[in-house]
């Protein structure tokens, strides 16, 4: 498959420091680092001991020889530096939001054709082991026919976020996942919620229409509640199944019993960006790319719409690719 690709991590603030730890224990060479804070920037590169950071990236792309970045800024300003890195000639890791506007994901996707090389969006759940369980027993039939899943992700507000709102910080986690659970799209949504402590939407419940009608998903998110849960039930015609993503944790609950499977822990950042890696040395289609990230993007608008407007927002991702 040939040498790994030299990487750069671009944003090293929450989460590109367990970018950088993650590289790290994979036995990947970061050769550059990039973010606005040159304080934080060069105690990282210190820290992990990184030969080069940078405060400009344009100015990392071009003094710096690498193959891919891993983009961990505000979601605000992903298309902006996938868009830089791609005309580089670089591969890109977006963390999700593949990008806060589905204007500037086609940015990146134009970018990406144009280039030819590789987009992976940030969608880590997809990496959980416990839902790769769930997704095991759903294709074994062990619930039968899928009826509706509804996921739940309260808590406080993070604060490192005030570009997005709850729906696509947080929400859109269950979003891409209906998708990848249901394997179809949804096709109406209807959704409630507002800003009650911050400036942009911090709860929202909603509910999907799949292709399927028979078929729905609620969403419920909010930075409101004291107690963070990250769960998922997924109801079928002969059985319940239920997903823990903090703790990795499946449970199967059929007429007469009730089923915990034992799941092979690990980490789902260290899974994700293993893939990634994989994909740049094989050249293959990511698990979750840009399309993926283009799609959970324009759902989590028409969520935003139906909630401004008060009414049921009908989704067309057919006329989006």
């Amino acid at each position: 498959m040939g040498a790994d690709p030299k990487i750069g991590v671009v944003g090293v603030g929450f989460w590109g420091r367990n970018h950088l730890r993650v590289l790290k224990e994979l036995g990947l060479p970061v050769e550059a680092i990039c973010d606005v804070n040159r304080e934080r920037a060069e105690s990282l590169a210190k820290y992990f001991g990184i030969k080069k950071f940078y405060t400009d990236l344009r100015e990392m792309l071009k003094k710096e020889d690498l193959q891919a970045v891993t983009i961990c800024t505000p979601s605000v300003t992903h298309a902006e530096c996938a868009v830089m890195a791609l005309e580089s000639g670089l591969d890109v890791f977006v963390e999700k939001p593949l990008a806060s506007t589905v204007n500037e994901c086609f940015k990146i996707i134009d970018s990406m054709k144009s280039n030819n090389k590789l987009v992976m969006t940030g969608f880590i759940e997809r990496f959980n082991p416990a839902v790769n369980k769930a997704v095991q027993l759903l294709e074994a039939g062990e619930i039968g026919d899928v009826i509706m899943s509804h996921g739940r992700r309260i808590g406080w507000w993070p604060q490192r976020i005030g570009d997005v709102g709850v729906i696509k910080d947080t929400a859109i986690h269950d979003i891409d996942l209906v998708r990848f659970i249901f394997k179809q799209d949804p096709t109406q949504v209807y959704a409630r919620g507002g800003r009650q402590r911050h400036h942009l939407d911090d709860h929202v419940q909603a509910i999907l229409t799949l292709e399927d009608e028979s078929k729905v998903a609620f969403i419920e998110a909010n930075w409101l509640t004291p107690r963070k849960k990250r769960e998922m039930q997924i109801t079928g015609s002969e059985g319940v199944l239920s997903i823990k993503f903090l703790t990795q944790e499946v449970s199967l609950e059929k007429a007469d019993v009730v089923i915990e499977p034992i799941i092979k822990q690990g980490e789902p950042l260290k899974l994700e960006l293993k893939h990634f890696i994989e994909c740049i040395k094989k050249r293959q289609k990511p698990l979750a790319d840009a399309i993926d990230g283009l799609k959970a993007v324009a759902i989590a608008e028409a969520m935003l719409e139906s909630m401004e407007r008060n009414r049921i927002v009908d989704i067309d991702l057919k006329k989006l690719i």
